[in-house]
């Protein structure tokens, strides 16, 4: 019974080591908040992990009434290291409302998404 119950320990431990190894380059990548200031779009991007070189995407919709209607959209490379970055683009907006689809991308893949909805 004991060989036995080496394998099993065995078994659970390759198993561990295996979960560890997928994790070991886990990272969250989260959008904080966004507004719109002097002419130029803002958000805040949190990164954990390894510094990655990503691309942040924000397809811009114009809310008239009960219809929202695309306006453009905007993407500008970014740098993430551990913490907080801002990220701005530029672009005049007309006074109204909008509601903002921040993507951020990377490695051909959506890190993360958010929809976000600003006055201007």
């Amino acid at each position: 019974m004991s060989g036995r119950m080496h394998f099993v320990t065995a078994g659970v431990f390759a198993l561990f080591i295996i979960s560890l190894s997928f994790c070991s380059g886990c990272t969250s990548t989260t959008v904080g908040n966004t507004w719109y200031e002097n002419h130029t779009l803002r958000t805040t991007i949190s990164h954990t992990g390894e510094p990655a070189d990503l691309t942040v995407q924000v397809t811009v919709y114009r809310i008239d009434s009960m219809s929202q209607e695309f306006y453009t959209m905007l993407s500008t490379p970014v740098s993430l290291s551990q913490g907080d970055t801002l990220v701005t683009i530029s672009k005049e907006l007309p006074p109204g409302s909008y509601k903002l689809f921040v993507y951020v991308l990377g490695d051909n893949d959506r890190k993360t998404a958010v929809i976000r909805d600003i006055t201007v």
